[in-house]
């Protein structure tokens, strides 16, 4: 489902410390980087400017192999002085195998260990925003990810009352649920072939969501073929295929 995920930062240095502390035990090694960005994987931290905000208020899960890897990834992270927001534990309310650990980056964001009692292939688990308007962001949503073969998974509502939205499936999926939005966070999902990259961008538009780079190839490297929208709330939103 998720091809990338990018965080943009304040402090690129300060956010290489947290992910570099919260990271490593999962065993997600050295990030790839220059001096704008650090890339671990399928998530990446990227220094904030001007026409790229800071991100804020994004919860992102990454896959832990292990119940002991989720409390090494929350203990690396608050010994090196970063804020608990959830100690490692069941999560039974989610399903009875659920294993979770909660931590917050410099910027306040929601960052997550997470162990389903099973492997899983992705390093990004899921993805939880919030959004202004449930309603607009799931039609959003749900047009955009028709053409790359994901839909509505789950639905339903928290014991405080909060509806919520759940796309793709266990391993890799994307929640959405009605509160002070998610901001300036870039998802890339993946794609099969330049085709789909082409529809991805044809039906949003085609919905009346704003473009925010027409399908082609990119620079990043050969191949690249990517395509860009902005969600109801703004955020970045892409397909791509890497012609690999």
């Amino acid at each position: 489902m998720f091809d990338h995920v990018t965080i943009r930062v304040p402090d690129l240095d300060e956010a290489h410390k947290f992910y570099e502390a919260a990271l490593e035990p999962l065993g997600f090694g050295e990030p790839e980087t220059d001096s704008h960005f650090f890339e671990w994987g399928d998530l990446s931290v990227a220094i904030a400017g001007e026409d790229r905000p800071v991100t804020r208020r994004a919860h992102v899960a990454v896959a832990a192999g292990s119940t002991d890897a989720v409390d090494a990834f929350w203990r690396a992270a608050t010994e090196a002085g970063f804020q608990d927001n959830g100690p490692p534990g069941p999560r039974p309310k989610y399903h009875e195998d659920y294993y979770g650990a909660f931590v917050l980056d410099p910027a306040g964001n929601n960052i997550e260990a997470v162990h389903h009692g099973f492997e899983t292939p992705n390093m990004i688990d899921h993805v939880f925003i919030r959004v202004h308007d449930l309603g607009a962001a799931r039609h959003f949503y749900e047009t955009v990810l028709e053409p790359l073969g994901r839909g509505v998974w789950a639905t339903g509502n928290e014991p405080d009352g909060d509806e919520w939205v759940g796309l793709g499936a266990r391993g890799g999926s994307l929640w959405l649920t009605q509160g002070d939005p998610t901001e300036n966070l870039h998802i890339a999902f993946a794609a099969h072939d330049n085709a789909s990259v082409d529809e991805f961008h044809r039906v949003a538009t085609a919905a009346g969501f704003r473009d925010n780079g027409a399908p082609g190839e990119r620079h990043y490297h050969p191949g690249y073929y990517g395509a860009f929208v902005l969600d109801p709330d703004g955020n970045n939103i892409e397909s791509v295929c890497h012609n690999r």
